[in-house]
């Protein structure tokens, strides 16, 4: 039976650690790969309703963009490695929807870089990887 391995994947350097990691832990031990992406949107603020219908347009662009330019490429090496691999896109508090993603997919593991893109927020209001493993449901691997 395969395990799933989840792994959080932003563009960055630290992200692309994490999924060679994920990849080397997949192909030693059969398991598939799910790729997750997390685009971070505030549910606090009030707007008119024209308001909404833009931010919903926009949205709409964001998860388009990301699936191209962030998920597509990587997906591709993954697929080209031999190794059984699916992506989750969501909106969302980066470290609630990841811990989320992991329990929806049934992961064996959650695998993350120390660092992404968001590294000045995360020193001054805590940072993913901190809160992951501490309320993740599944064990989390954090890769320097």
């Amino acid at each position: 039976m395969t395990r799933k391995i989840v792994v959080g994947y932003d563009g960055s350097e630290t992200a692309r650690r994490a999924l060679d990691f994920a990849m080397a832990r997949a192909r030693a031990e059969g398991n598939s790969i799910v790729i997750a992406h997390v685009l971070e949107w505030s549910p606090y603020s009030f707007l008119t309703p024209s308001e909404v219908e833009e931010r919903h347009r926009r949205r709409s662009e964001e998860l388009q963009r990301a699936e191209t330019a962030i998920l597509a490429p990587v997906v591709a090496e993954v697929e080209q490695a031999g190794i059984p691999v699916a992506t989750v896109l969501r909106y969302g508090h980066i470290a609630e929807t990841m811990a989320r993603i992991a329990k929806d997919e049934d992961a064996a593991m959650l695998i993350i870089g120390r660092m992404g893109h968001s590294g000045f927020a995360a020193r001054i209001f805590g940072s993913v990887a901190a809160t992951l493993a501490q309320a993740s449901p599944v064990p989390v691997v954090i890769v320097p």
